[in-house]
């Protein structure tokens, strides 16, 4: 199920997902101040091009005075869509597993400062 689930979400969703989130990290790394929000757009970007098989670890406590500045700038609306298009998988039967792949992203994408995966 790994496999084909991952090719099926880098198909219809994971390669368009992993562009968008390069580009923003580049865009972020040409200014000094937005290189550490940059690295963390592509470490979001590595999971959303293969989510299926891999698990989120968040550690708030790591650094969580960077991780409060994401949440306020952006964290929380990047969550909420992920939360959104992860809700209306789970209403489709055959969407669950990619709705489950969406919460994983927006839980990474509201604390992504310390989480691994």
């Amino acid at each position: 199920m790994r496999l084909l689930g991952n090719i099926i979400w880098f198909i219809l969703v994971g390669l368009l997902s992993f562009v968008a989130w390069i580009i923003t990290g580049v865009l972020w790394c040409i200014t000094i101040i937005g290189i550490p929000f940059g690295l963390q757009c592509f470490k979001i970007a590595a999971l959303s091009v293969f989510p299926f098989g891999k698990k989120v670890r968040t550690d708030f406590d790591s650094h969580p005075v960077a991780n409060i500045i994401w949440l306020i700038l952006f964290g929380w609306e990047i969550a909420l869509g992920y939360i959104f298009f992860g809700v209306i998988l789970y209403i489709t039967i055959i969407g669950i597993p990619f709705g489950k792949q969406c919460f994983k992203l927006a839980a990474l994408s509201l604390f992504p400062f310390g989480s691994q995966f």
